[in-house]
């Protein structure tokens, strides 16, 4: 009966051994994968703050008022086609020749768009009606 109980511990005391080894390997690959993520999200997180710092560093696109007939007919085609019944109430353009242009609805709404001149939209803070 103390050979069955011995060997029983040698046998237990061996495949803990056994096991605390093959459980070491996939702890140092963890920790290898772990360095890697947190180089990787380091690197985007120091990419994003130079962007932020790029958007603040940025100067400020200045707009210019121009009269509403001065706007290209591409972006006054675009406005009638996306937001029916709106009308040009004001527009602004800065050096990229983009226009900034405040839109007034029948329904005595405003709301400001931007566009490019060839009537593309960059920016809309209106739902299409």
């Amino acid at each position: 009966m103390k050979k069955l109980i011995l060997s029983t511990a040698i046998v237990l005391g061996g495949l803990t051994a056994v096991t605390a080894q093959t459980d070491k390997e996939p702890t140092a690959m963890n920790e290898q994968k772990q360095t890697a993520v947190e180089a990787q999200v380091e690197t985007r997180i120091e990419a994003a703050q130079d962007a932020e710092t790029a958007i603040v560093a940025a100067p400020v696109q200045d707009y210019k008022e121009v009269k509403a007939s001065e706007v290209p007919q591409a972006v006054q085609d675009a406005v009638a086609k996306d937001f029916s019944g709106a009308t040009i109430s004001k527009a602004y353009v800065n050096a990229n020749g983009e226009y900034k242009i405040q839109l007034a609805t029948a329904d005595k709404k405003a709301a400001t768009v931007y566009a490019n001149a060839k009537g593309e939209w960059i920016k809309n803070d209106m739902k299409k009606q």
